[in-house]
C-alpha cells in the first residue's frame, strides 16, 4: 500500500443552523483512507457517520449543513491534491460520480422517480466517460448483471417505484460503481439486501478494490460486515471520533467504553437456544433486567389462509394483460396474541406484498384474512378504514413513507386526528410521549423528515401505529411491519395500556451477521472471527449455504 492516502479528513467540523442556533453534527473528526484500503466507520444512529461522508462529497450543504472548519484533501487521478472543502461546484461536479462514487443509504431518495433506470445509469457514463448512448446502455446492462438483478433488460426500462426495495438498492450500487471511482463511499449499502445478494455485492466491491485499487469508506451498523471487510475501523459517538485502529485491535482489544458496549450488543447466533421465551436484545446503557420478555398467548389473532396476490403485466398497443406476476401464492400462517412471526426471504420474494395484501393496500385475488375473527377481505370501504386502525404497517423506506412538507409532530398526530382518538393538549402530550418512547429528543418535533439521520427516520415512522391505539373492546390488535428493538418491553410498543399484547408480523431478509462476530460467554467484547472466514485482508468470503437456507413462507414466481 502506498504511503500517500487518497483522502484525508482533517479536524472536520460541520454545523447545522437551527431555530435555537448552530448545532455541530460533526466536531474535530480526523482520519484518512489509503489506496486500496477499506475504512469502516461505525457508530449508532446520529453519531455523524453520514455527515462525514456527505461532507467529503460536498453534498452536506444541500441538506442545510455547513463545513465550518477543517480540510478534506483528495488525491485526484491527475496526481494533484484538492481541498474539497474549498473546491468550486464545477470541480465537484467533475469529481462526483467519476472519481468519488457514493452508495446512498435510502435508494428511493437517491433515484429520480420520473426517469427510467436506464436513463439514470447511463447519465454518468455519458457525462464523465464520453460514451455514446449504445455504449452506455451496454455498460448499464453489464452493471445490472453484476449486481444480480433478474431480467436486466426489462428492469432498465422500468421506473424506481416498479422495483422492490432490494432491487432499488442494487441499482444505486450499480450507479456508484459505474465509472470505477478511486474512492467509493458506501453508506449502509447492504441494509435492504438479503444475505445471498449481500454476499455477492460485498464480493463485487472487494473485487473492484483489488482490480482497480479503489479505496472504500464503508459506513455500517453490521459488525459482521466490519469484521469481514475492514482494514481499519473508525468508531464515532455523538459527532466525535472516539477510537480508531485496525480491525483486529478494535475487535480484540477495544479501548473506549462506547466501543466495548457497541461490540457487546452484537447478537450471537444461537444465544436463544434452550430458553423458553425470546428475550430482548442487549441495549446500550440499559440494565437487561429492566426489560422483561412478553410470553404471548396461544390465542390466534391474525389468521391468513391461502393468500394469493398477482400483478398483471400489460403489453401490446391496447395494453392488454399478457401475463401475471405471482407475487404471493397460497400463503397461510397464524399469528397469536403477543407473539412475533417473521416472514423471511430474498428480495422480491413477496414479503412486503404479503403485508400489504393483509391490509388490502393491494387487493389479493383470493384468500382469507381474519383479524380477531373479522374477515378483512369482506369489509366495505368505511368498515375497512375503521379496521385499519387496529392493524398498522411500518413501511420499508422511511423517507418515502414520511411527508416531506409536514413537520414530525404533525405527522405523528395525524392518525389521532383521522380517528378522533385524541384532541388538543391530550394529543400533543401523547405525541411527546411517543417521541420519548423511541428515544428521540422532543426538539425533533419541529423538524422535517430531511433533517433526520437515516436511523432517526425509521424510529419516527414507528410512531403512527401507536398513535391510533385500539379501543378497549379491540385491545391486543396487531402491527404488520418491522419493529424497533427497545421500543417497549421485549421490543413491543408500550403505550401505557396495562395488559395490552401487541403481536408483530416482521418482514425481513435473512442475515448472517449473528454468526460472524461471535461473543464469548461472559465476555465484554467480540473476538476476531475464525480466520477461515477471512482468507485475506479486506477480503470477503461468501457465507456457507446453510446460513441462508431459511424457510420461505409460501411460494413466489416473481
Amino acid at each position: 500500500m502506498l504511503d500517500n492516502p487518497i483522502a484525508r479528513i482533517e479536524s472536520l467540523r460541520v454545523e447545522f443552523e437551527t431555530k435555537d442556533g448552530p448545532v455541530a453534527g460533526v466536531e474535530d473528526v480526523s482520519f484518512d483512507i489509503g489506496p486500496g484500503e477499506t475504512v469502516c466507520v461505525v457508530g449508532e444512529s446520529g453519531s455523524g457517520k453520514s455527515v462525514s461522508s456527505l461532507s467529503l462529497m460536498r453534498l452536506i450543504e444541500f441538506g442545510g449543513g455547513e463545513i465550518a472548519k477543517g480540510r478534506l484533501i483528495f488525491d485526484r487521478k491527475d496526481g494533484g491534491e484538492t481541498d474539497l472543502a474549498k473546491a468550486s461546484q464545477d470541480v465537484m461536479r467533475d469529481i462526483r460520480g467519476n472519481e468519488i462514487g457514493m452508495i446512498f443509504q435510502e435508494p428511493m431518495t437517491a433515484l429520480n422517480p420520473v426517469f427510467t433506470v436506464e436513463r439514470q445509469l447511463t447519465e454518468g457514463l455519458r457525462v464523465h466517460r464520453g460514451m455514446t448512448s449504445e455504449q452506455a446502455k451496454a455498460r448499464a446492462l453489464e452493471l445490472m448483471q453484476q449486481v444480480r438483478i433478474p431480467e436486466p433488460e426489462r428492469r432498465l426500462k422500468q421506473y424506481p417505484h416498479e422495483l422492490s426495495g432490494g432491487m432499488r438498492q442494487r441499482v444505486v450500487i450499480a450507479m456508484a460503481m459505474a465509472c470505477k471511482p478511486r474512492l467509493l463511499i458506501a453508506d449502509e449499502p447492504t441494509t435492504a439486501l438479503d444475505v445471498t445478494i449481500q454476499a455477492e455485492i460485498l464480493a463485487l466491491m472487494d473485487r473492484l478494490k483489488r482490480e482497480t485499487g479503489t479505496s472504500v469508506m464503508f459506513i455500517t451498523h453490521d459488525m459482521a460486515v466490519v469484521a469481514q471487510m475492514a482494514d481499519r475501523v473508525v468508531v464515532m459517538f455523538r459527532g466525535k471520533k472516539v477510537e480508531e485502529g485496525t480491525v483486529e485491535d478494535i475487535f480484540e482489544r477495544p479501548q473506549h467504553p462506547y466501543t466495548q458496549a457497541l461490540l457487546a450488543a452484537v447478537p450471537k447466533l444461537g444465544e436463544m437456544r434452550g430458553k423458553a421465551l425470546p428475550e430482548p436484545m442487549r441495549l446500550l446503557g440499559r440494565d437487561q433486567d429492566e426489560i422483561k420478555p412478553i410470553p404471548g398467548t396461544e390465542t390466534p389473532l391474525l389468521e391468513v389462509k391461502g393468500l394469493t396476490t398477482r400483478f398483471a403485466v400489460k403489453g401490446g398497443f391496447f395494453r392488454r394483460t399478457v401475463a401475471n406476476v405471482h407475487a404471493v401464492e397460497d400463503v397461510s400462517f397464524t399469528v397469536n396474541k403477543g407473539q412475533t412471526l417473521s416472514l423471511v426471504g430474498e428480495s422480491g420474494c413477496g414479503k412486503s406484498t404479503c403485508g400489504r395484501s393483509i391490509l388490502r393496500l393491494v387487493e389479493p385475488q383470493k384468500g382469507r384474512v381474519l383479524l380477531d375473527g373479522v374477515d378483512v377481505m369482506g369489509l366495505g370501504p368505511n368498515m375497512l378504514r375503521d379496521e385499519r386502525r387496529e392493524m398498522q404497517m411500518i413501511f420499508q423506506d422511511p423517507f418515502a413513507s414520511l411527508n416531506p412538507q409536514m413537520n414530525l409532530a404533525d405527522q405523528v398526530a395525524e392518525p389521532m386526528r383521522n380517528f378522533g382518538s385524541h384532541k388538543g393538549k391530550e394529543m400533543m402530550d401523547r405525541v411527546a410521549m411517543l417521541f420519548d418512547r423511541v428515544e428521540l429528543p422532543r426538539s425533533f418535533m419541529r423538524r422535517f423528515p430531511h433533517e433526520l439521520s437515516g436511523g432517526a427516520a425509521p424510529a419516527h415512522r414507528h410512531r403512527p401505529r401507536a398513535c391510533a391505539q385500539p379501543q378497549a373492546d379491540r385491545r391486543g390488535r396487531g402491527s404488520v411491519g418491522t419493529r424497533r428493538v427497545g421500543a417497549g418491553a421485549g421490543g413491543q410498543p408500550d403505550d401505557g395500556a396495562a395488559g395490552r399484547a401487541w403481536p408483530v408480523l416482521s418482514l425481513h431478509q435473512p442475515r448472517h451477521g449473528g454468526g460472524r462476530a461471535r461473543q464469548p460467554q461472559g465476555g465484554g467484547h467480540v473476538p476476531w472471527p475464525d480466520r477461515r472466514d477471512r482468507p485475506a485482508r479486506g477480503g470477503f468470503r461468501e457465507p456457507a449455504a446453510s446460513l441462508y437456507q431459511g424457510a420461505d413462507v409460501g411460494r413466489s414466481d416473481r
